[in-house]
Parts: C-alpha cells; sequence; structure tokens
C-alpha cells in the first residue's frame, strides 16, 4: 500500500497543507495513520476524498453539503435522491445569486452610464448612492 506525506497529497491533489488540516480538523477527511515519527501518513483514499471536496468547493457546495454528500458517497449502494437534492438546492442557490448580481450589473451599469463626468457635485454616481430613489429597483 503506498503512502503519501502530507506534502505529496497536497501535490497530487492541489490542495494546500493548512487547508488539508483544517479539513481533518472539521472531519471532512478523516485523522490518518501516524509514521514512526509522528508524521501523518495519508493512504489513495484519503487522496480521492480530498479530490471529490476540493471538487465539490470549486462548484461552491458549503462545508455542511459536502459533509452530507461523503456520507453519501461512503455508502454507495443507497438512493441518489438526497445527493440529488442537495445539488438541485445548491443549483437554486446559484440561480437566486445569478439573478440577483444581474440586477445589482443593472444598476451599477445604469449609474455608470449616466455620470457626465463632470464634477463630484453634479455627479451620477454619488447621487445615485446617496439617493435609493434613483435605483432601478428598490431590492438590492
Amino acid at each position: 500500500m503506498t503512502t503519501l506525506t502530507i506534502g505529496a497529497l497536497s501535490t497530487q491533489t492541489g490542495v494546500k497543507i493548512p487547508t488539508i488540516r483544517y479539513y481533518e480538523s472539521i472531519g471532512l477527511l478523516p485523522s490518518p495513520s501516524r509514521t514512526g515519527s509522528n508524521r501523518r501518513s495519508f493512504d489513495e483514499a484519503a487522496a480521492r476524498r480530498l479530490r471529490f471536496i476540493r471538487h465539490a468547493r470549486e462548484l461552491g457546495f458549503e462545508t455542511e453539503a459536502i459533509r452530507q454528500l461523503l456520507t453519501l458517497a461512503d455508502d454507495p449502494a443507497q438512493p441518489c435522491h438526497e445527493a440529488d437534492a442537495l445539488a438541485r438546492a445548491h443549483l437554486a442557490d446559484i440561480d437566486f445569486k445569478i439573478a440577483r448580481l444581474q440586477a445589482l450589473q443593472a444598476e451599477v451599469r445604469q449609474m455608470v452610464e449616466h455620470c457626465a463626468q463632470g464634477q463630484v457635485r453634479t455627479c451620477h454616481v454619488i447621487e445615485v448612492l446617496a439617493d435609493h430613489s434613483h435605483c432601478l429597483s428598490d431590492r438590492h
């Protein structure tokens, strides 16, 4: 069985050493065995798990959702409806954030496009920021 030091695990997975330690401390990554000199010794299963965590983080999943997905992944014979539900909830959150960012983009674009770039006393950017009634929407 091949074992990896924390440095080798970091290199192999692209996850920084402090992040590996953090994932271990919050229980996403099981505590590894230790060598005689008390160094962490990781196996390939830990590398696979860490790649899973990294990819889930890249996709924007929160820590608790990752924890739930890992629990599901640890029992591959069970139905995947819970994993699907977690992913669908995450997708809905992404859709909400995109809609909010698009609304913010429209507001800031309108604010910038109407600025005459004269003096601050007549600056549309300053006017809009000072008086919400100049905005396209009352919610943002």
